[in-house]
């Protein structure tokens, strides 16, 4: 981690959607080692849908796997985009296979390391609605 990330991220709230557990507890910890709280992690699209309905501002960004139990996240990332927070699909599938709606929001390639974190949190504080 660099001082500037710490600066960057430090307290940035990241709603963390992801049904493999050893995957949910590495990004847990890449995005502590970063500054960031972690709001779950969830593993299921039910519970993070209803995090979010009952706490609209609860999360800065999220980072959310395409496939949750072979149920594709795209509910969630409705309800996210609607409620202006900026989020990237975490996947180990191939991005050409997304849908058109969904192509233009940043990626975290599955297997990512500690850099790759810190990418995709930098264009999703940009992303960040000002304010």
């Amino acid at each position: 981690m660099t001082a500037a990330s710490e600066t960057a991220f430090g307290g940035m709230r990241v709603l963390v959607l992801e049904d493999e557990a050893l995957v949910a507890m590495l990004l847990d910890d890449m995005l502590t080692d970063l500054g960031c709280r972690t709001v779950g992690p969830f593993s299921e699209i039910a519970e993070a849908r209803a995090y979010m309905s009952e706490q609209p501002g609860g999360a800065d960004a999220a980072i959310i796997d395409v496939n949750i139990a072979g149920e594709p996240s795209f509910p969630l990332a409705t309800l996210l985009a609607e409620g202006g927070i900026p989020f990237a699909f975490s996947t180990g599938y191939d991005l050409a296979g997304m849908p058109a709606e969904w192509r233009g929001h940043p990626a975290l390639p599955k297997p990512f390391m500690l850099p790759d974190v810190e990418r995709v949190l930098g264009l999703l504080r940009r992303a960040q609605p000002a304010g």
